[in-house]
């Protein structure tokens, strides 16, 4: 059966009226930051919403169509996830320095914080390391603040000051910090991590973990109940060095193998950006994808096709840093909004 229509559309004019303020301070935000972009000499692009493979992350899950030749030939596309895979195709082609406001798609996720379809941000650099990323979070958080005309962040009871400069921590310190685990213990190479040793500390600080667990759900569930609460709170947290287990499409850390080049961007406990030293061995981003494929077959009994284009670019591409951020969160916070609904001028229908 299909699901009734909402009470109170979203374009009612009581309802409108009520967001117009949130929607007003969205294109304040999107302004101010094309401007920051376009000072530092950034090429704004646009990325193609179908693609051969809409991301090849475990959980992420994705909208599938047809695309149909003309002499009838179908076939299948996806609306990607990201704009991550053509945005390094550009890098690989000659571009340096890169922005996108893009919509893209994620099937599966609605809550206060998620919608089937919003904006993602991306910005590359290229021959720049990921802590010039580090100094951009926090020069855009301010600049959404001041363009909003917000002097604190608030949301699920939880403030921060969006002008203070963001704390600093690492994976395993936020670890031993707020669950009093270890976390470098059970870190081996190659992502060979210890699933007994980190099952046994998380039940020791109460966490309720099953038999069948693997690391990575390990790790995942301490992260969600004792680690990202406490992140961002009266400052902005970049939450950096996650185990190369984790590293998605970041390269390792130079010196210890066991940890990758990727922070998170979290303020008011809330994630706002996922940020990469990219990996350019394609080799290994091969073997990563395959990794997530066989596990997402595992267990949701599906899998992504791999663009085969995306891997032949990443061998060509030249060193660099990338990171997505979420701009509807971003103007959630800056404007005062309670939900992301709120500053999406026109929501995906129930």
């Amino acid at each position: 059966m299909p699901s009734s229509p909402a009470a109170s559309p979203w374009w009612s004019r009581e309802r409108h009226a009520d967001r117009r303020p949130f929607l007003l301070a969205r294109q304040k935000v999107m302004a101010a930051l094309r401007g920051f972009f376009e000072e530092r000499d950034f090429i704004e692009v646009e990325t193609p919403i179908l693609q051969v493979s809409p991301g090849n992350e475990t959980h992420l899950k994705a909208f599938a169509t047809e695309l149909e030749a003309p002499d009838g030939e179908r076939a299948v596309r996806y609306l990607h996830t990201s704009p991550e895979f053509t945005a390094k195709k550009l890098l690989a082609a000659g571009e340096e320095r890169l922005f996108t406001f893009a919509r893209v798609f994620r099937n599966g996720e609605r809550t206060a914080l998620h919608h089937p379809e919003f904006t993602m941000l991306e910005w590359y650099r290229a021959g720049e390391n990921y802590e010039a990323l580090m100094a951009d979070c926090a020069a855009l958080l301010a600049l959404a603040a001041q363009s909003a005309g917000s002097r604190r962040f608030a949301f699920g009871g939880v403030e921060a000051d969006p002008f203070a400069d963001p704390e600093r921590l690492t994976v395993c310190a936020a670890f031993a910090r707020h669950a009093g685990i270890d976390l470098m213990a059970t870190l081996g190479e190659g992502g060979e991590n210890d699933r007994d040793g980190l099952w046994r500390a998380a039940r020791e600080a109460g966490i309720r973990v099953a038999q069948d667990d693997s690391w990575a759900d390990v790790f995942t569930r301490v992260m969600v109940e004792k680690i990202e609460p406490h992140l961002g709170r009266g400052r902005a947290t970049i939450l950096y060095e996650y185990p190369v287990s984790e590293a998605a499409l970041s390269r390792p850390k130079p010196g210890d193998a066991r940890l990758a080049e990727r922070f998170e961007f979290y303020v008011c406990g809330v994630e706002l950006a996922n940020a990469f030293g990219e990996l350019t061995d394609a080799g290994e981003q091969r073997r990563r994808f395959i990794a997530w494929m066989d596990e997402k077959e595992r267990i949701y009994g599906e899998r992504y096709p791999l663009d085969e284009d995306f891997l032949a670019a990443l061998a060509l591409m030249p060193e660099a840093s990338g990171i997505a951020l979420g701009l509807d969160r971003l103007v959630l916070l800056a404007s005062g909004a309670r939900r992301i609904e709120d500053v999406l001028w026109a929501p995906v229908a129930p």
